[in-house]
């Protein structure tokens, strides 16, 4: 496709998006704005986006991108379908994350100091908690909504002034967010056969539980001081001679912290990708357990729940790394490595969506403004990856040096390759 063929391309692919938009001025101001996210500049906020493509003011795209008065739920849907139709399907992961866009003041919805993942330190910054799906290294981002820190939960009037939705006005764990989010791309009819998640999330037996209950194969970090017991553990009922009749069994072994647990543990070396400089590897072990997450006795310990692998990973770094996966009994120690790594992915999808698309650019400050102006992102990022796919002439090719080459068609800068 020539140099500049794409905004053509564009026009065709937005086609869904601008049918279910309502009123003719939102019809004409969508592709504005992705080809904004899309074109060239350093700012991808509205009034650089503005200048950027020639306008005579950034009213009607700021207007666009703040408004309350419309809503975008069925873009929503149309991105969940556009990103199922590239790399949904059995053999997808879904992956759970969260990102963090640094920025200063006080009155911009949702900033707190709190953990800034991409400056490795706590400070002011808004974190989203992020829905990536993906396959054979290749990520649309579907899904990322705001993560409001306690502090502003407890605000009503920072709220109701930055228009945070009543319902969205308390204190919510990015775990529960992740979990309604994931019921969201499923209803929509996103695919995919199993669900990967970092430390953050997995520390969570809530969490772990929810995607059990939701019948999903999972695979997520913990930490390893994270008690587990072996499977042959047995609950017993011991008669109190005194005293009430006892409300909980109680186990018939104590439990370890993973990284004790794997300790006596064969490991063996594993590649899961070709990188850049050759494959990727690192020594893994994997041991069937039961993670201490039942219900809490009285000494502070937990009942053993449902059997689960352990898996540790020993990087050549030195760090090592631990895991939970309810992948069935029988599954390979090469398919839990696989497993784990393909979480990867949404790093480079988080990158791409501000380095070239203007994620962390957003000058607003409400609800509204910074949710559709992510929207608008990960629409713009969707389009990219179906035109690298289609200039492959294949639906989902696996990345490297010749899908890099092949995505020079694509306007400068903007690869939307999983590199």
């Amino acid at each position: 496709m020539a140099n500049g063929g794409w905004q053509e391309e564009l026009d065709g692919w937005l086609e869904p998006f601008l049918a279910v938009m309502g009123h003719p001025k939102r019809r004409r101001w969508a592709p504005v704005y992705v080809q904004g996210l899309i074109g060239p500049g350093e700012r991808k906020s509205v009034q650089p986006m503005a200048a950027q493509l020639g306008l005579s003011g950034h009213d009607q795209l700021h207007h666009f991108v703040t408004s309350p008065t419309w809503n975008d739920a069925p873009l929503r849907q149309l991105l969940v379908e556009k990103a199922d139709a590239l790399v949904g399907g059995p053999d997808a992961v879904l992956v759970i994350d969260d990102t963090a866009l640094p920025k200063q003041g006080r009155l911009s919805v949702g900033v707190a100091r709190q953990y800034c993942g991409c400056l490795g330190k706590r400070a002011n910054c808004q974190v989203l908690v992020s829905l990536t799906l993906a396959r054979n290294e290749v990520p649309v981002p579907i899904g990322l909504r705001l993560f409001l820190p306690e502090l502003w939960a407890a605000d009503t009037g920072r709220c109701a002034e930055a228009g945070v939705p009543a319902e969205h006005r308390r204190v919510q764990a990015k775990t529960e967010i992740a979990l309604a989010e994931i019921d969201r791309v499923r209803a929509a009819g996103a695919r995919f056969g199993r669900v990967v998640a970092d430390a953050g999330y997995g520390v969570s037996a809530a969490f772990r539980q929810g995607l059990s209950e939701r019948g999903l194969i999972w695979a997520v970090g913990i930490p390893k001081v994270q008690n587990v017991y072996p499977t042959t553990v047995q609950l017993h009922w011991p008669k109190a001679e005194t005293g009430r009749p006892r409300k909980h069994p109680l186990p018939s072994e104590d439990p370890v912290a993973a990284e004790q647990a794997l300790a006596s543990t064969a490991w063996r070396r594993i590649a899961w990708r070709r990188g850049t400089k050759g494959r990727l590897a690192a020594e893994f072990a994997a041991l069937r357990v039961r993670p201490a997450e039942g219900t809490q006795l009285r000494h502070g310990r937990h009942l053993p729940g449902d059997e689960v692998w352990l898996v540790g990973e020993h990087r050549s770094s030195g760090e090592r790394k631990y895991y939970l996966a309810n992948l069935p009994v029988d599954a390979m120690l090469e398919t839990l490595a696989a497993t784990i790594k393909s979480r990867w992915v949404c790093e480079q999808a988080h990158q791409q969506l501000k380095e070239e698309l203007g994620l962390d650019h957003f000058e607003g400050r409400s609800w509204t403004g910074l949710h559709r102006h992510a929207l608008m992102s990960m629409i713009a990022f969707a389009f990219l990856q179906h035109l690298r796919l289609r200039e492959r002439g294949e639906k989902l090719p696996r990345m490297g040096g010749a899908a890099r080459a092949a995505a020079a068609t694509v306007p400068a800068g903007h690869s939307a390759q999983a590199a």
